[in-house]
């Protein structure tokens, strides 16, 4: 398993976020867009299985051509090494998940970044990004946890914040991996020390709302992780946030309407 591999299995939800998204956008979006898609799971999960046919398209944009080729011959997504600020590709959605919103360290640079996101979004179309926060947002710390691989690999996972600076709002964060064989085998960990490093940029959630309002979105909406629920057919039925949702330490998504 390579650090992509390791993401998509211990970091991301893509089935669970594209029903979000769906939700979220609340018509019938066709076109996803995915801004420093990585690996571009997302994308994969929104043309995938159940995905209504051939209907839905996604594209994948990311500053770096090597990751991009785990979907190059993927049927419905147009893969783009390029600045996103830079890639003209128009969507119903556009999405900024796992905090690259922190990749923009002035707020110049993030107002003039949702200008250009809100041109390339279709009418009634929504940006969606993600924020953390809360009581230790500006603190070293780590979170661990521990998956099961697909052939039974164990994997220790850790997301550790490295470094803050609450004046400045710099975090510096990064995702460590240890990979050992199944339980019977011999036993050789692999280990992958700051396999995704981060140095961002920590703003709050009034600072992004108004940074997308100035951008010329026409509303803002936020949701905690535990937006919604699930009805009998699958669908994901979401409620905007209040203060009181929210946990001492809470990720949010944040979705601006075109």
């Amino acid at each position: 398993m390579n650090r992509f591999d390791l993401y998509e299995l211990c970091v991301q939800n893509t089935p669970g976020m594209v029903r979000f998204l769906l939700a979220a956008h609340a018509g019938s979006p066709r076109t996803l867009r995915e801004d420093f898609s990585g690996g571009a799971a997302l994308c994969k999960a929104w043309v995938g299985p159940g995905s209504n046919g051939s209907l839905r398209r996604a594209i994948a944009i990311d500053i770096d051509p090597g990751p991009l080729k785990r979907v190059a011959k993927v049927p419905g997504i147009t893969s783009r090494a390029a600045d996103v600020r830079e890639a003209d590709d128009k969507a119903d959605i556009i999405a900024d998940l796992d905090f690259p919103l922190g990749y923009w360290h002035t707020r110049a640079d993030l107002v003039a970044y949702l200008k250009l996101c809100r041109r390339r979004i279709s009418r009634g179309g929504i940006f969606v990004g993600d924020l953390y926060g809360g009581a230790d947002a500006f603190s070293p710390l780590t979170m661990s946890r521990r998956f099961r691989g697909p052939k039974g690999e164990r994997i220790g996972y850790t997301w550790e914040q490295e470094a803050a600076d609450p004046v400045t709002g710099l975090v510096r964060n990064a995702l460590h991996f240890e990979v050992s064989p199944p339980r019977g085998q011999p036993a050789r960990t692999r280990t992958l020390r700051r396999a995704f490093p981060a140095p961002w940029r920590l703003g709050s959630i009034p600072e992004f709302a108004q940074a997308a309002l100035d951008a010329g979105f026409s509303k803002v909406d936020v949701y905690d992780q535990d937006a919604g629920a699930l009805d009998s057919d699958g669908n994901l039925h979401i409620r905007p946030a209040r203060g009181e949702d929210l946990d001492g330490n809470y990720v949010v998504y944040v979705v601006a309407r075109r």
